[in-house]
């Protein structure tokens, strides 16, 4: 298959390993020496990492993604993905993600993520990672509806 084709289907299981908390398919789609960046939000109304905080090392990023408590959703689109090399891309990736927190509030954001990769052993994998929110709307829940599956 197609290089650029195998980086969409790696980013649709980073998405899927992330949201069903299935952590070892999501470790499975990283490179050893990940390093997270976080840029912020340009509205600054809701940050889980400060601006241009970073995460590096997989064991590290594994550690931090998995002492957020929420329930997520998450969709990428249009991706931009270049080919550098043979065994190197770059690519930036519009998203949204729909984010429960424990402490009952909910956020929506958008944004993007600019990513570069690495292929070895015929494998694709993400090497670096900026999340950059344009916008995030944060507002509280009831941890009864939520439960309840009811609407408010």
């Amino acid at each position: 298959m197609d290089d650029i084709e195998e980086i969409k289907k790696l980013k649709a299981r980073y998405f899927r390993g992330l949201d069903t908390k299935n952590w070892d398919l999501y470790r499975s789609v990283f490179t050893d020496d990940i390093v997270f960046t976080y840029l912020g939000t340009i509205d600054k109304v809701f940050t889980y990492l400060g601006t241009g905080d970073v995460v590096a090392g997989l064991d590290a990023f594994m550690e931090y993604v998995r002492s957020l408590t929420m329930t997520s959703v998450h969709h990428g689109h249009m991706p931009e993905i270049e080919l550098t090399s043979p065994t190197t891309a770059t690519g930036i990736w519009s998203m949204e993600d729909h984010v429960r927190w424990t402490d009952g509030y909910q956020s929506h954001g958008y944004g993007h993520y600019f990513e570069t990769y690495e292929k070895a052993e015929e494998r694709w994998r993400i090497k670096t990672m900026k999340l950059a929110y344009l916008r995030t709307d944060r507002t509280p829940y009831s941890m009864d509806t939520a439960e309840s599956g009811a609407s408010s």
